[in-house]
């Protein structure tokens, strides 16, 4: 249960691709039916090979991703070697297990193994899957997903995708709106796209 003070609402994608994972989230923080944030970020670069999507509370949110950081860099420690996706996961959902947060997570990126996804609930609870959607949008965003993803989608493709699904849940969700983010991480790593790239994409979407 979340007290008044505490800001949700979101809408968050995650997809895996032969070439990597794409991330996208909109930007709008709500408290109740006010609009508390319009520049939220929702996308975290967790190691330069794995990154994580919030939905839910902001505050329980942001202090997961602090410690799965901490946890991935702890692993490199003492281990000399990169944790696998499965393995933050696996981690992500120790802690929640623990101490169960106002919060859906998303965690993914490309290992030895190749690219994967992850969806963590409130509990821990730990599914894998291809594409995933969380937040209040996600059954306007889950439309899209399923009418368009492919199995040999590639990362420039899942861009466009990802952001058809965030745009649909922006037009009928109340608590979604206000912007775009979209990250990708590839073999090369992680990398937030710039505003103006995104920017492009809707244009494209729109025409």
């Amino acid at each position: 249960m979340t007290n008044k003070n505490t800001f949700e609402g979101t809408t968050t994608v995650g997809i895996t691709c032969k070439d990597g994972v794409i991330f996208a989230s909109e930007r709008r923080a709500s408290m109740g039916n006010l609009v508390a944030h319009k520049v939220a970020e929702k996308i975290f670069k967790i190691d330069n090979h794995i990154a994580a999507t919030i939905a839910g509370s902001v505050a329980d949110a942001q202090s997961l991703m602090k410690i799965i950081s901490a946890e991935t860099a702890l692993y490199r420690l003492r281990n000399g070697k990169d944790i696998s996706i499965e393995a933050a996961a696996a981690v992500s959902s120790n802690i929640l297990h623990s101490s169960p947060a106002y919060v859906q997570t998303l965690i993914g990126g490309v290992d030895d193994s190749g690219a994967s996804i992850y969806s963590l609930d409130a509990a821990g609870g730990m599914i894998k899957d291809t594409f995933i959607s969380t937040g209040s949008g996600s059954t306007f965003a889950y439309g899209v997903l399923e009418d368009r993803f492919h199995e040999d989608i590639t990362v420039e493709e899942a861009k466009e995708l990802a952001l058809r699904a965030i745009k649909s849940a922006t037009e009928r969700d109340t608590y979604s709106g206000n912007g775009f983010l979209v990250s990708e991480v590839t073999k090369d790593g992680y990398k937030m796209l710039e505003k103006e790239e995104v920017e492009s994409i809707i244009e494209k979407i729109n025409s």
